[in-house]
């Protein structure tokens, strides 16, 4: 991406003031496999409130690799950023399990999202069904 775009442009990434920033007052806690960096708040100062209570939380933010889609945060970091827990995902995930597929990005909207049978994008046509309806006619 240009310089430009950089400066101007939230939705491939951060913007160049949204990356210093982070650096500036950010700390970086990990990364998770697609790249996305995870960052808290230095200064212990800095809390979010809660909404009605008096206590407050850590400010926790991520910065995209790549283009800005809230479904390319894992589950674990997912819920570290929500608060879940205070540490870092990494350091107690398990072994993943056999039966565990890799991330696949949301497809809506692009080529390569699923289209049925009786979809435009593919016809329009689909085969009859049993459970077809059928227009009720005066004359049967």
């Amino acid at each position: 991406m240009s310089f430009l775009g950089k400066i101007f442009t939230w939705w491939n990434g951060a913007t160049i003031g949204t990356m210093l920033w982070s650096s500036r007052n950010g700390e970086h806690v990990g990364t998770d496999a697609q790249g996305n960096k995870y960052y808290r708040s230095k200064n212990k100062r800095d809390k979010l409130p809660t909404g009605g209570s008096y206590t407050a939380r850590e400010r926790r933010w991520v910065i995209y690799e790549g283009s800005n889609d809230a479904s390319r945060i894992p589950s674990e970091w997912h819920g570290w950023l929500h608060g879940a827990g205070d540490d870092v995902p990494e350091s107690f995930l398990p072994a993943p399990r056999i039966w565990e597929a890799d991330y696949t990005p949301n497809a809506t909207g692009t080529a390569d999202a699923y289209r049925p049978a009786g979809a435009l994008e593919r016809g329009g046509k689909r085969a009859r069904t049993a459970g077809d309806y059928e227009a009720w006619s005066p004359d049967a």
